[in-house]
């Protein structure tokens, strides 16, 4: 019985070393991309002045001398690189709860799926800033091809911050939160690469449904501020972790309403 109880006690110590290094290992991840992100901002040229008073992002021009492709590459890592830092609090809990059904099932080496499983879902991400790129250099060639359509660019933000805001009131929004919650409680039986990547997959794209709302947010907002990433960072990990998530939802939906009516209220006190 002594022999049996003193087992259960060194499979606890080593379930919490194991988790240890997880945590700090997290922990390491989170200030390096929090670092990078910070110099990202902070080194990026100054912003574009335009028709109708407002800076237009250096984040969607190209630098003297660097190609399309060049750009892009740039942008997405800055990209993901934010991406690690703003989701990481919200992801490392669902991992943790990952690691747990593997272990219940009997795997003992975590490391490899828990890398393939973030990696999974930080690749939906990195696909979510790919199609962003290309709307907003798309918005930025027609911004400075027409400067008429410039002008408008401070309404057009405070009109899409409501449409944003109203995503936050949907069924659609609750459903997708509701799932984000609930998904690490069905993680895979298997604990192989294929299926730890799929499992990161199926994470990456409801949380990136369920925070589309915000992340337009930030992209019209200024998607190189790092006051407006700590916002967006805040609400997501708020919706995630309330106790009553819908209420939550809500109270973040009035919340950029608010910016919203403030943004087109001194848009058309500057025209």
């Amino acid at each position: 019985m002594l022999q049996g109880l003193g087992n259960v006690v060194l499979n606890e110590r080593i379930i919490w070393t194991h988790e240890r290094e997880f945590l700090g290992a997290s922990s390491l991840l989170f200030l390096a991309s929090a670092a990078a992100t910070i110099y990202w901002c902070t080194h990026m040229p100054g912003g574009m002045p335009m028709p109708g008073g407002w800076i237009m992002s250096m984040a969607w021009v190209r630098m003297p001398g660097q190609g399309w492709l060049g750009a892009a590459v740039t942008f997405i890592g800055m990209w993901v690189s934010m991406m690690v830092a703003m989701m990481l609090p919200s992801l490392v809990p669902m991992l943790s709860i990952y690691r747990r059904s593997l272990r219940m099932s009997g795997e003992t080496h975590l490391g490899i799926p828990t890398a393939l499983a973030g990696a999974g879902y930080f690749f939906v991400w990195a696909v979510f800033g790919a199609v962003a790129y290309s709307v907003g250099l798309t918005a930025t060639a027609m911004e400075m091809r027409w400067a008429a359509l410039a002008q408008f660019v401070p309404i057009a933000i405070g009109i899409v911050l409501l449409l944003s805001a109203s995503v936050q009131f949907t069924s659609w929004k609750f459903r997708e939160l509701t799932h984000c919650r609930n998904a690490p409680a069905h993680g895979p039986e298997s604990s192989d690469g294929r299926s730890a990547w799929r499992y990161g997959l199926h994470l990456g794209v409801h949380c990136s449904l369920c925070c589309s709302g915000l992340m337009v947010v930030l992209l019209v907002t200024g998607v190189m501020s790092l006051g407006a990433m700590a916002v967006v960072a805040a609400a997501i990990t708020v919706e995630r972790f309330a106790p009553m998530p819908e209420r939550a939802a809500r109270g973040i939906g009035v919340v950029v309403i608010a910016a919203g009516i403030l943004a087109i209220v001194q848009a058309l006190g500057m025209v």
